[in-house]
């Protein structure tokens, strides 16, 4: 339609496409007119005037609701071990940037067909880490004879599909100092090789139940649930490339709430949107109502370096250019003895450093040089005096 070229230049190209979509077809030339009018009369109103405070805006839309927070921390009922930190202290570990979080978890999404439920509760089972206590049933020890029997569950072992042969040779090529061998009713014997003595194997008796055997590391617990259509798998614990190359996972939309992780997996756009998802989980879930903008701005800030830097000194406060900036912050005196040693000069275009030295700041009104140039004060008295 000749009306939207009209538009072309005043409403963004992505918007207009999606008006596009939302018309219906056979829409008369007038009422498409009439949309297009309102949506550009809408965005003309979102539009920021130059000079606009939007950091101030935005730390104070996020603040203010921020106070009203809770400290939560959701239980999935009936699987231990399956909490996830919600409300205030989550959005300060996103907000933070913090590489170590309180309750990692992964959304494992499936590929046809299991994301329709087949064999859902096998696959959950395969992505727990077992460990190798799980798999023992009694441990005894001979002194008489210095040897450690280990009794395995058998059942548990039929249901991972794993087998004593192969968990007696998996011993033999990782456990150093110790001889194991698979007795005649299915017991697994360890004896202690050369002149260590008994006491080696009541450490032994203890270090070889946390002995990683099957599934994915990391993975503590798993629960399948299902999600409107589809099923999918969370977790408790993440390891994302490990869960990427199984080959029932769908790489699309399998995430982690390790942003970081996610940074490394799949790059810094991806974290950006991660911690744009993260957020937006914390205050949905506490019935807050932010603008969307706000969370974009505060994205933005933590990743326009290439790299997660959270809103700390130890991030986005040692990535400004100006040393009167993040002196302002804290540790002033060492900016200032790090910047004098290298002769940093600071170019004042902030706003921090402005206030500092008490002239005006480049937001708002400070900013007249956008709209007219300021005559020099002699030439304003001249024209006032002919004025009278």
């Amino acid at each position: 339609m000749k009306i939207f070229e009209e538009y072309q230049n005043k409403i963004p190209q992505k918007i207009l496409d999606e008006l596009k979509e939302a018309l219906p077809s056979g829409c008369a030339e007038a009422k498409v007119k009439k949309c297009i009018e309102a949506v550009y009369q809408e965005y003309l109103k979102i539009l920021v005037e130059p000079g606009e405070s939007v950091g101030m805006i935005t730390a104070e839309s996020i603040g203010e609701p921020g106070t009203q927070m809770t400290l939560n921390t959701f239980h999935f009922a009936g699987v231990s071990e399956m909490n996830v930190t919600t409300g205030l202290p989550r959005l300060i570990e996103v907000l933070d940037g913090r590489k170590t979080i309180s309750s990692e978890m992964m959304e494992v999404h499936l590929v046809k067909p299991y994301s329709e439920g087949q064999d859902i509760k096998k696959i959950a089972e395969g992505l727990k880490e077992t460990q190798f206590k799980e798999l023992i049933k009694e441990i005894s020890i001979n002194i008489v004879d210095a040897e450690m029997t280990i009794e395995l569950n058998k059942k548990k072992l039929e249901d991972l599909k794993l087998k004593e042969e192969g968990i007696v040779n998996g011993f033999k090529k990782t456990v150093k100092g110790f001889n194991f061998k698979l007795n005649k009713e299915g017991t697994l014997g360890v004896t202690v090789s050369g002149e260590q003595d008994l006491n080696q194997l009541y450490k032994l008796k203890e270090k070889i139940k946390d002995v990683y055997v099957h599934g994915i590391k990391g993975v503590r617990q798993v629960l399948p649930v299902k999600r409107g259509e589809e099923y999918l798998i969370i977790t408790a614990g993440t390891n994302l490339k490990e869960i990427l190359k199984l080959p029932f996972v769908d790489p699309t939309k399998t995430i982690s709430n390790n942003i970081f992780e996610m940074e490394k997996t799949f790059g810094i756009e991806v974290a950006r949107q991660s911690i744009i998802n993260e957020i937006l989980k914390v205050i949905d879930t506490q019935g807050i109502d932010i603008d969307i903008r706000h969370i974009l701005l505060v994205a933005d800030t933590m990743t326009m370096s290439g790299e997660v830097l959270g809103i700390t000194r130890y991030g986005v406060v040692k990535e400004k250019p100006s040393v009167l900036a993040r002196a302002s912050f804290e540790t002033p005196i060492k900016h200032i003895i790090n910047a004098t040693l290298i002769g940093e000069v600071d170019e004042l275009n902030s706003v921090i450093e402005n206030v500092m030295l008490n002239q005006p700041v480049p937001v708002g009104t400070g900013l007249p040089g956008l709209v007219t140039k300021i005559g020099k004060g002699p030439k304003i008295e001249k024209e006032t005096e002919e004025a009278k």
